[in-house]
């Protein structure tokens, strides 16, 4: 592992979707392996969110970066997947939500009108 104490940029100090939402994969994509303790149950209920946090300054110590803009545009990438999957994540449970709970008062209301 190449984890150095170098300083980490302010401009890089910020929430990482990529880190967040892909924690393992963003991980070992990144050289940074802290992401996989979200393997450990209830662990991982905080820890998602400690990788988001976190995220983009284990990948900074973790990297070979020549730049900020660099690191940035590669982060960016994962970044941009990562809010992506969220607000499709968000979408889906809202309907599987509708669904169900659709599906449960038409069942409700059939059982009930057949006097069950």
């Amino acid at each position: 592992m190449s984890y150095t104490n170098k300083p980490v940029p302010e401009e890089i100090k910020r929430w990482n979707w990529g880190a967040f939402m892909f924690n393992i994969i963003w991980g070992f994509g990144n050289k940074s392996y802290l992401p996989l303790l979200v393997l450990v149950p209830l662990l991982n209920l905080v820890w998602i969110f400690v990788c988001g946090i976190k995220g983009n300054e284990w990948a900074w110590k973790n990297g070979d970066y020549d730049s900020v803009e660099t690191f940035m545009k590669v982060q960016e990438t994962w970044n941009r997947a990562g809010f992506i999957y969220f607000i499709i994540s968000i979408i889906m449970a809202v309907l599987f939500f509708i669904f169900f709970f659709t599906t449960m008062m038409a069942m409700i209301a059939t059982s009930a009108s057949h006097g069950y």
